[in-house]
């Protein structure tokens, strides 16, 4: 029923492949018109339209320095700063 296609982005110009699995997500989500874009320029699209994430400052329970983490720290729970964080993790 679906067969690859090229598109062409109207935003780099590059030729790409809207492919049969990619057409069947679109039919199943109801979608009826066909991407305009390449997924690169998609993909810088969502990023430069989506809200920055607010950050929230704390102090590392580890090592003290001020750092800012992308939720609210909450009392007597520990934060930590991202050195100290992948230094747990490993």
């Amino acid at each position: 029923m679906y067969q690859d296609e090229q598109l062409v982005c109207e935003d780099c110009g590059s030729e790409f492949t809207f492919t049969t699995g990619e057409q069947e997500f679109y039919a199943e989500k109801g979608l009826t018109n066909k991407p305009k874009r390449c997924p690169v320029c998609r993909k810088n699209r969502r990023q430069t339209t989506r809200r920055p994430k607010k950050l929230y400052d704390a102090v590392c329970s580890k090592c003290g320095v001020q750092t800012q983490v992308p939720f609210k720290p909450m009392p007597g729970k520990d934060v930590y700063c991202r050195d100290c964080f992948t230094k747990d993790a490993e």
